[in-house]
């Protein structure tokens, strides 16, 4: 093997050893997204907590031509559920593209 393919082998490894990034999509609580009935421009993450431990998350929203936002931090207690809601706002909106979940262990 050459030196340039150890290099290469050397640096896949590091790069696979990593840690995850700490945002995620919703994996560990049961979550619902959609766009609201009679407003295009609201994005809703709608989730339970089905652990023993408290979690929290909030809406990712993707909003077309306008900056995308965040929703507020939702905090759920085991067994419990939450809404996280995030807006499309400003002239470049196209509305809501699509919505996601972040969430974290409290």
């Amino acid at each position: 093997m050459s030196k340039g393919m150890l290099a290469a082998v050397a640096v896949g490894l590091v790069v696979g050893n990593m840690e995850p990034p700490a945002v995620a999509a919703a994996t560990v609580l049961r979550c619902d997204t959609y766009v609201h009935a009679q407003d295009r421009d609201l994005g809703i993450a709608s989730c339970t907590n089905p652990t023993g431990q408290t979690w929290k998350f909030r809406a990712v929203v993707v909003c077309g031509r306008a900056p995308d936002v965040v929703g507020e931090w939702v905090t759920l207690a085991p067994g419990a559920s939450g809404e996280s809601r995030g807006y499309c706002g400003g002239i470049f909106t196209s509305g809501v593209g699509a919505v996601g979940v972040d969430e974290r262990v409290v």
